[in-house]
């Protein structure tokens, strides 16, 4: 092999622990064939490889993770401009494909957008736009690197100027209509029919070349890499009826015979159709930005100051200017200008625009409070924990954004269809042409060419390309709108085939943190004394436990004493000596060390231990005086979670590490007759394999980060947003708010995006069945030439199809999650 032809890349590698880790990496990537060497360095966990022109980035990475190890990428997106229709998404993700160091390329005709995994370092934004711009289409700068100023314009200016070539191409062509009148009434004409044609050929040619340019630097481009599109079809189409009218003017001898008497001119056609194919654009890419509304919406949150502690003085900066660790002042009814938590004072906060929540949230000392909320009637200092792109708002939108982008898998029938439309139709079109000018009724040649221009204008793949991405967008867009992120359309496409839902109980079903649910004093003591005495003797406790008691105990507003001679023997509970009286808080074990009976109280112990409570014993001055219960107590809408999953037919299983008492307690309360007990947290991704092994199409949902195994076996892993990062990184949908209610609210809006992509891609489909043949002219047996198609309708019923698609997918902004 040459040296030229050879090149040399590094491969990220995680997982790599020792000698021997190295040494398989380097053996499993030297069988890659192509490869003639690898090296890999323990200590940077970098895998050089020297390979030839045959090899792919893709093979380097299998074959890391075939042997047991993880290959680190990089996503970059880019804006593509100049795409129309399936046929271009295919020819774009080819060429990027190629480029040295590209994993993979995934393109979406809605956003408009290229989404590139890559090897880092590799394909530079250089690389990548040069290969687009060689396929003939344009690129912008990455988001990243122009800033969320650059955004708005970038879809502006394109459709600015496209709405400016429509007027001009709408104005030439009703005077060419007008002009066209006497021709197509059958009247005579006031003006010489030579110098009519003249100027209708004057006032077509810019319609032709100038609005209709678009198309043929689209059809260039296509050509120029041996393919075809939709851009195609148009140019073809059109210049066929003005070539055809241009020479019948210019030369009009040429044509007499061949058409009849006369031949007449389709300049009317030509720029009718233009005219109208480019409404239709103009229409579509007004709907299409009403599809990202939901990014604008959450673009539209942030605050755009931020009123910050300086020097002891209160400063108004730019919001950008908030530096991680600078304390924010937040008055009544502003924003929050990035995430913090509150070190000063207390106000309710509405969250509805981040977490879909309707009610309020209260925020005192040490709470979190999100940038873009909006304070209510109180105000509050905050120290800032994240800003800029680090916030919660900006990890949303570009979660938001990186779903849009993404394709579901029902999205692949109709990129392998586009694959190879365009040249069938084009066939068929000339197929169409022969067929009339040899076997058709005078002038043969007249509808010949009609019926050829027909078929080629009247075949749309720009339906079928926008079928699905249009769908995605604006579902992940309502999902984002209710607290519901979804990563991808491979996610919303496998919610709607759910058939079982595993609940993890702790944090998920329960609140994850235990609270006391009950007072029990005996004795003669009163409920309030029992709390005060067991609280104060557990006020030096850091038992989760004993914290619970002590929390209740002054949410109460109980007065509690500092207790002396404290002790806390292990696993038991805890001694001391409050005002005076000795206590003991703690379990039958430590009752029994101090020879304290159960009298009159060993019922209730029963009674809250069947409920799946835990009971804990107080005694004072060595007698029983009663008992207190803590628990982690259901969480208030899981009920009505539970009862909307099996409303909607699907299994649900509570899946928890606890004791099978208290697992089946919890699940009486909540109605759930399956449930899985005493798993441990390394078997819960064993567990929701058994339940896919039996045939169920499973959704984990979770929040702590042994849930995260789990979380990625599952066909679709389900976060609660006040977990983790470690389980949301895991999952493929997200519940901002943490309300477990959003599964439900999740998967009806997968079944109604799924249901809308469905239909979409029918009528795409449907559409193009059956009015292709209609164009070609199979009516003409039953109708005669009144079966014909016009061309100029058939672009009108092409530019409605796109329009219907997008239009459909709109319909998902309406639907109630």
């Amino acid at each position: 092999m040459s040296e030229e032809g050879r090149r040399r890349v590094a491969v990220p590698v995680t997982g790599m622990t020792c000698a021997a880790c190295v040494r398989r990496v380097e053996k499993a990537l030297s069988k890659v064939e192509g490869v003639s060497g690898a090296s890999v360095n323990l200590a940077t966990e970098t895998a050089t490889v020297e390979h030839g022109p045959g090899v792919k980035p893709g093979d380097l990475v299998s074959a890391v993770e075939g042997a047991g190890y993880g290959a680190e990428t990089e996503k970059t997106t880019l804006g593509v401009t100049g795409m129309t229709c399936a046929a271009c998404v295919r020819r774009v993700e080819k060429t990027l494909s190629k480029v040295s160091g590209v994993l993979r390329a995934d393109v979406n005709l809605a956003t408009e957008k290229a989404t590139i995994e890559r090897l880092p370092g590799e394909a530079s934004f250089g690389e990548l736009r040069r290969a687009v711009e060689g396929a003939g289409y344009g690129v912008e700068q990455p988001a990243e690197e122009k800033g969320e100023e650059g955004r708005p314009d970038a879809r502006e200016r394109p459709y600015a100027e496209l709405k400016v070539r429509f007027l001009v191409a709408a104005v030439l062509t009703g005077l060419i209509l007008l002009g066209s009148l006497p021709m197509m009434l059958g009247v005579m004409s006031p003006f010489s029919g030579r110098w009519l044609d003249l100027v209708l050929l004057a006032l077509a040619t810019p319609v032709q070349f100038w609005a209709g340019w678009r198309f043929y630097r689209g059809a260039w481009g296509a050509l120029r890499h041996g393919t075809a599109d939709m851009n195609t079809l148009v140019a073809v189409g059109t210049s066929a009826a003005y070539l055809y009218s241009a020479f019948v003017v210019l030369a009009p001898g040429l044509f007499a015979g061949a058409v009849g008497d006369r031949a007449d001119v389709y300049f009317d056609t030509s720029a009718l159709i233009i005219t109208l194919i480019l409404l239709g654009r103009l229409l579509e890419a007004r709907a299409r930005g009403r599809t990202n509304e939901a990014i604008k919406r959450l673009a539209g949150l942030r605050a755009k100051t931020a009123r910050v502690l300086r020097d002891g003085r209160e400063v108004d900066v730019p919001v950008g200017e908030v530096r991680v660790g600078d304390v924010f002042v937040v008055r009544p009814g502003e924003k929050v200008p990035v995430d913090g938590v509150v070190v000063g004072g207390e106000s309710a906060v509405d969250e509805a625009a981040i977490s879909g929540e309707s009610m309020p949230v209260v925020k005192g000392v040490g709470d979190e409070v999100i940038g873009a909320t909006v304070n209510g009637t109180g105000s509050f200092r905050a120290r800032a924990t994240a800003v800029g792109e680090e916030t919660a708002l900006a990890q949303i939108m570009r979660l938001v954004e990186e779903a849009q982008g993404s394709k579901a898998p029902i999205q692949r029938l109709a990129d392998r269809i586009s694959g190879v439309f365009v040249p069938v139709v084009m066939a068929l079109a000339a197929a169409t042409f022969l067929v009339w000018l040899f076997v058709g009724p005078e002038p043969a040649f007249t509808h010949a060419l009609l019926n050829f221009v027909a078929v080629l204008i009247i075949a749309c793949p720009c339906a079928m390309g926008l079928a699905t991405p249009t769908s995605i967008m604006v579902g992940t867009g309502k999902g984002a709108e209710r607290g519901i992120l979804v990563k991808g359309g491979e996610a919303l496409e496998g919610a709607h085939r759910l058939t079982t839902v595993v609940l993890d109980k702790t944090g998920t079903l329960t609140r994850g943190q235990p609270r006391l649910t009950d007072v029990v004093a005996s004795d003669g003591l009163a409920e309030d004394e029992l709390l005060r005495l067991a609280a104060s003797a557990e006020k030096a406790s850091e038992h989760p436990l004993g914290e619970a008691i002590v929390r209740a105990a002054e949410e109460r507003g109980v007065a509690l004493e500092e207790p002396e001679g404290f002790d806390a023997p292990t696993g038991r509970g805890v001694r001391a000596e409050v005002g005076g009286r000795q206590v003991l808080v703690g379990n039958r074990a430590l009752m029994e060390e101090y020879g304290v009976s159960e009298d009159g109280i060993s019922p209730r112990f029963e009674e809250l231990s069947l409920a799946g409570k835990t009971p804990v014993l107080v005694a004072v001055d060595g007698r029983p005086a009663g008992l207190v219960a803590v628990a982690d107590t259901v969480r208030e809408e899981a009920r009505e979670a539970v009862d909307s999953l099996k409303g909607m037919g699907l299994g649900v299983v509570m899946l928890t590490g606890d004791n099978e008492r208290t697992a089946r307690a919890v699940a009486r309360e909540l109605g759930i007759e399956r449930v899985r007990a005493g798993v441990l947290p390394g078997e819960k991704e064993g567990e929701i394999r058994k339940l896919q092994e039996a045939g169920e199409v499973v959704a984990m949902v979770g929040d702590g980060i042994n849930d995260a195994p789990a979380l990625a076996r599952a066909d679709v892993g389900v976060a609660i947003g006040t977990g983790t990062d470690v389980a949301m990184e895991a999952a493929d949908l997200t519940l901002v708010s943490g309300d477990v209610r959003g599964v439900a609210r999740a998967i009806k809006l997968s079944r109604a995006t799924i249901r809308n992509i469905r239909q979409n891609l029918f009528w795409a489909f449907a559409y193009n069945v059956l009015l292709i043949p209609v164009a070609a002219g199979v009516l003409y047996p039953f109708f005669g030439e009144e079966g014909f198609l016009n061309p100029v309708l058939a672009a009108a019923a092409m530019a409605l199809s796109s329009v219907t698609v997008v239009t459909n997918a709109l319909r998902l902004r309406r639907v109630e999650v």
